[in-house]
């Protein structure tokens, strides 16, 4: 039984680079993992053996995505490349890498719930739609005036959703990629005029499984942007009307942002934050604007994931770990 109060880190896995993305497989044997250099680690579950995939790109991996039955993975680099990969492959190499957003950073991608679609987004400004199979362009999405930060697809696969630096949402038709509407997602993002820094942003999308809210994260109360002065920030809509219901908030977690977010079994809301004061996986109630549970992670966390199961999250870490919480009680 699912119980985050109980959470529990059971294991971890190092690699010799400090870690930034990672993605749990569909099968739930892997998961993958972004580092600061050029290649990628997958690390199997059972038992933690770790296998290098090299070649495919030039520089840091940002996300990852399992389109095609989730035979696949692809990931997505700062080169601007997206580079396919079979899961299980005992000696992994690149199947195809495609320029997909010119030499911009890949910040996001996406699986359409049938698994032929793959979304990108990027910070060319531009989201789009690939088939997942053989990597050709199906179409774009252009719209957005800053970078494109998260991506994802609503529950029927009807409608792409992407966020960007400046608190915009667009919705989208996956058919004939007209824009349907926005979510204002503007507590997201500042401007620091004596700095001259955009900050903030549509760090993480999720829409709830029954297809009725959508969660946004990142962060707020960022008073100083080149200091790391904010707080993390969850905004949850009503899909079917478009209101801010509530703002989630994680009082006294300075320096935190919300990199990623996953809805769980009992409605209820998980982020992870990571920052100068280290890493924390967060746990809302919807309707509550204050987290009932924190977990403190070992490490500051910069990604995170929810296995097909429910229970085991993965986070990636800056001390070089992967490491993987249970969502339930230790064993006696």
């Amino acid at each position: 039984m699912m119980d985050p109060k109980a959470a529990y880190v059971a294991a971890q896995w190092a690699h010799d680079r400090p870690l930034i993305s990672c993605r749990f497989d569909p099968t739930g044997q892997y998961v993958f993992c972004g580092s600061e250099d050029a290649v990628i680690e997958r690390f199997r579950i059972s038992d933690g053996v770790k296998t290098i995939l090299a070649g495919g790109h030039s520089t840091w991996v940002n996300t990852f995505a399992f389109p095609d039955a989730g035979n696949f993975v692809v990931s997505g680099g700062c080169d601007g490349k997206l580079t396919w990969w079979e899961v299980a492959a005992e000696n992994p190499a690149p199947i195809r890498s495609i320029q997909a957003h010119g030499t911009q950073w890949v910040r996001s991608l996406a699986v359409s719930p049938d698994g032929k679609l793959l979304a990108s987004s990027g910070n060319d400004l531009m989201v789009r739609l690939w088939n997942g199979s053989d990597g050709s362009l199906i179409r774009e999405f252009p719209g957005h005036q800053k970078h494109v930060y998260s991506v994802t697809f609503d529950p029927t696969g009807k409608f792409l959703l992407s966020g960007d630096l400046g608190g915009v949402i667009r919705q989208c038709e996956v058919e004939t990629g007209t824009e349907v509407r926005k979510f204002d997602a503007a507590p997201l993002y500042s401007y620091n005029g004596g700095q001259q820094v955009d900050f903030g942003g549509v760090r993480a999308l999720a829409v709830s499984p029954d297809g009725k809210k959508l969660a946004a994260g990142g962060l707020h109360k960022a008073s100083n942007p080149l200091g790391a002065v904010h707080e993390p920030l969850v905004l949850i809509f009503n899909w079917e009307n478009q209101t801010l219901e509530k703002s989630l908030i994680a009082e006294g977690i300075t320096q935190g942002v919300i990199w990623n977010l996953r809805w769980l079994s009992d409605g209820s809301v998980m982020g992870v934050t990571g920052g100068g004061n280290g890493g924390f996986l967060l746990f809302w109630k919807p309707d509550m604007e204050k987290d009932y549970h924190r977990f403190q992670l070992p490490n500051l966390a910069r990604d995170m994931d929810l296995h097909s199961d429910g229970i085991q999250v993965a986070t990636a870490h800056h001390d070089k770990h992967v490491r993987i919480t249970r969502l339930e009680a230790k064993p006696a």
